[in-house]
């Protein structure tokens, strides 16, 4: 016995064909789309990185790094108290910014009571300082640190004014990190008789490392190509020696960078080239170091 469909489900029929039909060709725009803008942005990006190389190949080699800037002869001048600098201001910048903002994620995380309201004020402020721009963190840096505190032009008020900048962020990649560790591993180690402590210390921190220093090392990047902050609390643009202190007077490669591009003749044009060249590398071997911690210390729940 032979079945036909009912003919009052036929235009509903087609009218879910046609549907799905304009999804499809939806979604193949939407990803177009997608793709078209990740090529515009690779394509630029690219387009800069080729650009930089070429302009300052001719100063990729050691002098750049072996010898000190100089005013009169860019053929001689090189970045050795800026790449010191940085090396200087960035680890100093670690030192005071990562456990702060460890220990201030575990808190929030692990111990804070978000019924509170100082809590819930200070969750408010550090999304909010997350998007400061980075001229205001220099300005705080220059009316306290600087002149308040008698720090002056030295390497520790570049430290802790990089330190406020990048706190925020350390503090909320920490606390997603700590958020992303399932929290069996935390009742399991209660139920063997740990305090809160040692569980957070032994079981907790562990598993988020990988996700702590992804953040980290991001956030100490982002510090190493601040220019504004610095040139606004004086950092030197011509700097003939090495730190050797915290008290020390400093220069940082954006800086010398932007003292280069200031001048006039090309020479030291093709020198800036260079020492962004060389500034890509040291961020790029930063980031090669978040990736082997985590990639060493990553767990699979």
């Amino acid at each position: 016995m032979s079945t036909s469909t009912p003919t009052s489900t036929l235009p509903e029929q087609r009218r879910l064909q046609l549907t799905r039909q304009r999804v499809r060709w939806g979604d193949l725009v939407f990803k177009m789309l997608l793709r078209l803008c990740l090529a515009v942005a690779v394509a630029f990006l690219v387009t800069l990185l080729v650009y930089v190389v070429y302009k300052g190949w001719s100063r990729l080699d050691p002098r750049l790094w072996e010898n000190f800037p100089s005013i009169r002869r860019p053929e001689r001048a090189g970045a050795k108290s800026a790449l010191f600098g940085t090396v200087w201001v960035i680890g100093l910048t670690a030192v005071f910014c990562l456990p702060v903002g460890v220990f201030g994620a575990i808190y929030l995380e692990e111990y804070a009571d978000h019924r509170k309201w100082y809590n819930r004020m200070i969750e408010l402020n550090i999304a909010n300082l997350a998007a400061i721009p980075s001229i205001v963190y220099g300005i705080l840096g220059l009316g306290i640190i600087a002149r308040g505190f008698g720090f002056g032009t030295t390497v520790s008020t570049a430290s802790i004014t990089l330190s406020l900048l990048v706190l925020p962020i350390v503090i909320i990649a920490s606390r997603e990190a700590i958020r992303a560790v399932p929290n069996s591993i935390r009742n399991a180690s209660y139920g063997l008789g740990a305090t809160k402590w040692q569980t957070i210390w032994r079981q907790v921190l562990p598993s988020a490392v990988p996700g702590m220093a992804t953040g980290s090392i991001l956030a100490l990047s982002r510090a190493a190509g601040e220019a504004a902050p610095l040139l606004l609390l004086g950092g030197l643009t011509y700097v003939a020696y090495t730190p050797d202190g915290l008290m020390s007077g400093y220069t940082v490669l954006p800086i010398q960078i932007y003292g280069w591009i200031s001048q006039s003749r090309e020479a030291f044009h093709d020198l800036s080239s260079a020492a962004i060249v060389l500034l890509l590398a040291v961020i790029i071997a930063m980031n090669s170091i978040a990736i082997y911690v985590r990639n060493r210390s990553q767990k699979r729940w």
